[in-house]
């Protein structure tokens, strides 16, 4: 089976069993817009604990906000945001689709990639235990060939995006013989900027005084409260602030599920640096995150850093922490050294000080800003992919299993009478109301034993709490582990410090 098709799988799983529902389906749907069900509101709210609690709890130096949706519209143009947050667009004749310059050359270098591997595979087959990789990819014909065109084609789309040469753009699309998805034909327009922030109106005016936007960011939320939380919190440089908040984006190319979204959720760290301390800053926070990340348990190999050739023009130093979803190697979270742009643009549009005294060095200064930036709904989609599974058994039986990290999974424990009656339900009932004080857990008595403990698979429901009619007699109960299905026997009494062990939170920061 592909990724393509295992995707697939992925997406009509989250539908049916409650994770994610396309928004406003019974109206035939809105592109690019999700609801998160009942399973995933809370992975998703897991996910949020699990980022807030490490950057908020484990730092002493770090407090968090919750900033509006609704902005003062000249902070976008202090930002920079109504003159240039803008993407390269082409249209195809033919298709009348439009779509990302950018992204469509990207996608044929990833072609180009998957053609290199693809040699590299062949050759490991041929030589098996002798095959060197490297000296394979240094001298094979094949993929010398595609790695000097990925270079031509890298080359020209980074200086054609740092130059905004969109004549260039539509030149390599051209000469690259790339074809639309849709038509298959290679009838282009000319590439052309469209600006990604919603506008809408506040109050009953309705001419353009009344105009703000949805933010596009939450970081510009930040900025602006930068002085109401350091005066107030007595906050010492270096120190952060961290908000989750929503986003809106007028994305043309929406697509791969929620990777992409027009309405979207961000966690974001700002962290306050002296200047001339933020290369130091950036180098630390590059390593704290992927260590966040790591922890996860997702696979080591699944995450690497990209450089940004192309710096934003507030950014001195930038990353990407990216992620090997299905679709590929795709941006997670960016890591930027903003330094004092945005204090900087913020003093000067408002005319407010934004500067810092510090005691130390006895001077004022205008702090330079390290920004961690991550997605929610993307780190959702990287957990939810590396968990899924379609998994063969020993006696010839299929499961679907949601391999999510404990602490993560929306369910912690399922509690399963083994039948119907004899009193099981009521023990069960029972145990079920001492642990869902503590813990989300799921109570299910219909169908046999076997076809319940694949519906919590199937959910991600790490572990299953048996009641047997030798409860009733020893006061124990089974565990049954999803990932290995293993039983274990266990006195009710230590089911909840068992439990606690294995879901709590602390078993992922703890390794930070």
């Amino acid at each position: 089976m592909t990724q393509e098709e295992v995707f697939k799988n992925l997406i009509a799983h989250a539908k049916e069993y409650g994770f994610i529902f396309p928004s406003s389906e019974i109206y035939d749907g809105l592109s690019a817009v999700y609801d998160y069900g009942q399973m995933g509101v809370e992975m998703k709210n897991n996910i949020k604990k699990y980022w807030w609690e490490s950057m908020v709890r484990l730092n002493e130096n770090i407090v968090g906000i919750d900033s509006a949706i609704f902005m003062h519209p000249r902070i976008w143009e202090a930002s920079g945001h109504v003159g240039a947050f803008n993407d390269p667009l082409i249209d195809n004749k033919d298709s009348k689709k439009r779509y990302r310059a950018d992204v469509l050359i990207e996608d044929y270098l990833a072609k180009l990639e998957e053609k290199m591997n693809k040699e590299v595979e062949k050759g490991r087959k041929k030589f098996g235990d002798s095959f060197n990789e490297e000296q394979f990819r240094a001298t094979n014909p094949n993929v010398l060939r595609s790695k000097t065109k990925w270079d031509e084609v890298h080359q020209r789309m980074t200086e054609a995006l740092n130059q905004n040469d969109l004549v260039a753009l539509r030149q390599l699309i051209i000469d690259c013989e790339i074809a639309c998805p849709i038509s298959g034909t290679k009838n282009w327009t000319e590439v052309r900027q469209f600006n990604l922030m919603f506008s809408t109106q506040l109050g009953n005016i309705s001419d353009e005084s009344g105009i703000i936007y949805l933010r596009p960011e939450t970081a510009q939320g930040i900025f602006v409260n930068f002085l109401n939380v350091q005066k107030t919190g007595r906050m010492k440089i270096p120190f952060g602030i961290a908000q989750i908040g929503k986003a809106f984006r007028n994305e043309i190319v929406a697509r791969q599920f929620i990777f992409r979204m027009r309405e979207f959720e961000q966690m974001e760290m700002q962290f306050f640096v002296r200047p001339g301390d933020e290369m130091q800053w950036f180098k630390k926070w590059k390593a704290t995150r992927l260590a966040w990340h790591k922890a996860l348990g997702l696979g080591d190999e699944k995450y690497r850093f990209h450089d940004h050739e192309k710096l934003a023009h507030y950014a001195n130093a930038a990353t990407d922490i990216e992620f090997e979803f299905p679709f590929g190697f795709k941006e997670l979270e960016g890591i930027h050294s903003r330094t004092d742009f945005d204090l900087s643009q913020h003093q000067k549009f408002s005319g407010r000080k934004m500067q810092y005294f510090d005691p130390e060095t006895n001077e004022s200064y205008v702090p330079y800003v390290i920004e961690t930036s991550i997605g929610l709904d993307r780190t959702f989609l990287a957990i939810l992919s590396s968990a899924y599974t379609e998994e063969k058994l020993e006696n010839g039986e299929e499961r679907v299993v949601l391999r999510i990290p404990p602490a993560i999974a929306p369910v912690k424990m399922a509690v399963l009478p083994l039948i119907k009656k004899d009193g099981l339900p009521e023990k069960a009932h029972e145990i079920m109301n001492t642990l869902k004080i503590d813990f989300n857990c799921q109570y299910d008595e219909k169908d046999s034993i076997g076809k319940r403990y694949r519906r919590q698979d199937a959910i991600g429901t790490p572990f299953c709490i048996t009641v047997d009619h030798d409860t009733l007699n020893d006061n124990c109960v089974t565990i049954r582990y999803r990932d290995t299905m293993t039983q274990e026997r266990v006195p009710i009494d230590a089911l909840r410090t068992i439990m606690d062990e294995k879901v709590n939170l602390r078993s992922l920061l703890g390794k930070l």
